[in-house]
């Protein structure tokens, strides 16, 4: 897993529909490594003087054996969003509203 920081937690599979249709599917990061994530976020900022797409962090991503790239995003309300893409659904056998361990490195 690449980057210095890591952080497990277990979160809960969501989906989210787009009025069209579209379905995304996420797990949300809280608590400490949420926390993490927003510093992290707040100091590339500061070091590049702009803010990433949608405020995004890369992160590096592992559940079960499937490990991946992609990009954590912050929510509205509180805390960070990862989409979780269908091959890692399947080769995971996940389904809406399971608990999902995770591991993110950033």
């Amino acid at each position: 897993m690449t980057g210095d920081e890591q952080h497990e937690l277990t979160s809960t599979l969501w989906r989210w529909q787009s009025a069209g249709g579209t379905a995304w599917w996420f797990v949300s990061v809280d608590g400490v490594a949420a926390d993490a994530l927003s510093a992290t976020a707040l100091v590339r900022r500061l070091e590049s003087g702009r803010r990433a797409g949608f405020g995004s962090v890369k992160v590096a991503v592992r559940i079960g054996g499937s490990r991946w790239q992609t990009s954590a995003f912050p929510m509205k309300e509180e805390g960070w969003s990862i989409p979780v893409k269908a091959a890692v659904r399947k080769a995971e056998a996940l389904n809406e509203g399971d608990p999902v361990k995770i591991t993110i490195g950033f």
